[in-house]
């Protein structure tokens, strides 16, 4: 059916309604985004919140690890909250505003030209009626003439001159009726034929855009509410991983394991302590071993500020094929004094070890113990050694191929002076040079002490029930741990692929040619000199410039 042409007011209003309606579903659903934001913006700070608190040796442990499985997946989940506020501002509210826009913008002119047709139908009916009230003016004054005609006809008081001009007014007042009776007329076909179509035409026109333009809204309200629930099943495969990740992350905990893990890490390594001996008092006292066993972890750090010589331990033949030579220990301040005063006086009384540690700075004294972690149980210190050795390893190994990578770039230096100074690398070399010295020598440190902490752990299971002896140890200068580090050729692997962006022609020793678009291996990175080296699908190796190529994902 078609709206009625007689409605005019009631579809105005009905349309009307229509928009408003669609403005306010516009503020609910950016209202709904705002809650989604501000709902994944509290998840977010949630779990930054929480996020890698607790002890390292702690987070290693399932139930730790699972707990920071959790925060990410449930961070993950805010990033799909996020999602769907984008969503739903992107696909409902901003299309519906723009649409609403030319639809408020539509309706108006369909209104518009409503009126002006309703107008020109007004000032046609006026323009009739005026006609017409001309021509009844017009007859009636014709018929007053007529009628004194009749008069004058029937007095005989009057002269034929006087009945001749009555009948000449007359006739000159009907012929001005009979022409305004015709235009009368012709502004009344002219009315009917414009209402006509006004009503059957213009009118039906307009309401019918009007009609097709409120069931246009309708079906894109419809589309609209059908989206606000499509965009969040869209993310709910996704969310439902990370509802599926948090599960797996309390399914995996293995209580057991975290106990074995937490008795790994925090194993002592110490010998239960032997049977008190019975001390006769009658034969006089004797030292009881388990007094030696038990302090025995607590004295060896601090006895060993006071040596002034080194005591030689007998090598462990089972571990180690060469001798080992202790570093050299330079001592502090506080241990020099305290060296000096038993080379000046002998042997050092116990009883004044207290008055001659009051004058050592503690400082000096934690420094000293803690840079060989001797002060650690032996299976904690060996864990804290072993990760001192790879994080000094790695360091090491970075600091050598920066090293290799200057000298091949000075050598192409060399090579070409075109490309670069090579005396500007020098500093560089140089530099490097010592830290790899300086790495070389904390990693000999470290691993000497790794293997006393070792050699200590097997020999103390020969001493337990034995008083402890102190073998002076001669030092040798001469002898290190290793002589040399051995180098290994491990095979060159590519490191990934890059594609040539221009054309470099490689006319120098050590570069290749390459041309625009080509694909290249590359087998080693640029490490800041601004060169990598390549291989081309030809087999030819060399130097290109990094800046000449991009790396492919």
């Amino acid at each position: 059916g078609k709206w009625g042409w007689d409605q005019y007011d009631v579809i105005d209003k009905h349309t009307q309604s229509g928009l408003d309606l669609a403005e306010r579903y516009i503020k609910f659903v950016k209202e709904r985004s705002e809650i989604e934001q501000t709902y994944a913006k509290l998840l977010r700070n949630l779990t930054k919140k929480y996020l890698k608190r607790g002890h390292k040796d702690e987070q290693d442990c399932n139930n730790y690890a699972s707990f920071q499985d959790i925060l990410a997946e449930l961070n993950d989940y805010a990033g799909q909250r996020e999602l769907i506020a984008e969503n739903m501002i992107e696909s409902i509210c901003n299309n519906l505003s723009k649409y609403l826009q030319e639809l408020k913008q539509e309706r108006k002119n369909h209104l518009s030209d409503a009126r002006k047709a309703q107008q020109s139908l007004d000032s046609s009916l006026k323009h009739l009626e005026s006609t017409k009230k001309r021509f009844a003016k017009e007859w009636a004054e014709a018929e007053k003439t007529v009628q004194q005609v009749e008069r004058l006809e029937n007095d005989p008081n009057s002269t034929k001159l006087d009945v001749e001009k009555a009948k000449h007014v007359a006739n000159a007042r009907t012929r001005a009726a009979e022409e305004c009776r015709n235009d009368y007329a012709a502004e009344l076909q002219k009315y009917n034929k414009e209402q006509n179509c006004y009503y059957y035409v213009e009118i039906p026109q307009i309401f019918n855009k009007l009609q097709d333009l409120d069931e246009n809204r309708i079906r894109k309200m419809a589309e609209g509410y059908c989206k606000f629930s499509d965009i969040e099943k869209n993310v709910l495969p996704i969310i439902s991983r990370c509802l599926e990740g948090i599960t797996a992350a309390g399914t995996k905990i293995d209580e057991k394991q975290d106990s074995l893990l937490f008795i790994e890490q925090n194993k002592s390594g110490f010998e239960r302590p032997a049977d008190v001996e019975f001390e006769d008092y009658t034969q006089g006292i004797k030292v009881s071993n388990s007094d030696t066993i038990l302090n025995q972890p607590k004295l060896r750090p601090k006895l060993r500020l006071f040596r002034k010589h080194k005591v030689k331990e007998e090598p462990n033949t089972s571990r180690l094929s060469a001798p080992i030579q202790q570093p050299e220990e330079t001592p502090s301040s506080a241990s020099t004094d305290v060296c000096e005063h038993v080379g000046a006086a002998g042997p050092m009384d116990p009883a004044d070890w207290p008055q001659q540690l009051n004058k050592m700075e503690s400082r000096t004294f934690f420094q000293a113990a803690a840079e060989d972690f001797s002060h650690l149980p032996p299976e904690q210190r060996k864990k804290k050694l072993q990760a001192k050795i790879d994080d000094i390893s790695k360091d090491l190994q970075k600091e050598q191929d920066q090293s290799d990578a200057l000298e091949k770039m000075k050598d192409v230096y060399v090579k070409n002076s075109q490309l670069g100074d090579p005396a500007r690398l020098e500093p560089q070399i140089c530099q490097t040079n010592q830290k790899i010295g300086h790495l070389k020598g904390e990693l000999a440190k470290y691993e000497t002490w790794l293997s006393e902490a070792v050699g200590g752990e097997e020999s103390s299971n020969n001493t337990n029930n034995n008083s402890q002896h102190s073998l002076e140890m001669t030092s040798d200068p001469s002898q290190n741990i290793y002589t040399d580090f051995d180098e290994f050729d491990d095979i060159e692997m590519p490191v990934g692929q890059c594609t040539a962006l221009y054309t470099f022609e490689g006319n120098n020793e050590g570069t290749i040619s390459i041309m625009e678009g080509e694909l290249l291996t590359v087998m080693e990175k640029d490490k800041g000199d601004g060169w990598m080296r390549v291989l081309r699908a030809s087999g030819e190796e060399g130097y290109i410039p990094s800046s000449y190529v991009k790396i492919n994902a």
